[in-house]
């Protein structure tokens, strides 16, 4: 498969990434008994904010013909992954890993060093990854809009 590379969302562009991050995200729904934030974002703000851009070219029965996207905040010292999700029939190739990748480039292309990046503590399988990707875990905190969950703050600093 010949994913190419990421591009800005557009606004025709919101079924495809509603679908794909419910499709990227049932699991972990399965899991923690209620959809994670990323399946309840109002994404059309993000993408008038131009912080959603997306892996096209997905295998037949990727969500909208998408494989992946991320979701990249900029802050004045960091930028933040809100979401990093990867349609099922795409699982498994590395195009996680690509996008957060991804977010270490847009980071150094502005200047930061810092990305940063939160997810539930529950999700085990994704902070090992994280941790093997050079994420360090820096504290765990009630999640603030879903009672009963925890959070898991993870940085990693880059060289710019």
């Amino acid at each position: 498969m010949t994913v190419s590379a990421p591009r800005l969302a557009l606004a025709a562009d919101l079924a495809a990434i509603e679908e794909l991050t419910r499709a990227a995200y049932s699991p972990y729904t399965a899991l923690l008994g209620a959809p994670p934030l990323p399946v309840t974002e109002d994404y059309r703000p993000r993408i008038d904010r131009e912080e959603i851009w997306l892996l096209d070219d997905g295998p037949e029965g990727a969500a909208g013909g998408l494989s992946g996207l991320i979701v990249l905040e900029t802050h004045p010292d960091h930028v933040m992954v809100f979401s990093v999700a990867v349609a099922p029939s795409s699982q498994g190739l590395g195009l996680g890993v690509r996008l957060l990748g991804f977010a270490e480039e847009q980071a150094a292309k502005a200047g930061l060093s810092e990305v940063r990046l939160y997810t539930n503590a529950r999700m085990e399988r994704n902070i090992a990854l994280y941790r093997s990707l050079g994420f360090v875990e820096t504290g765990r905190r009630p999640n603030p809009v879903r009672p009963g969950w925890t959070v898991v703050d993870m940085i990693k600093r880059l060289r710019v």
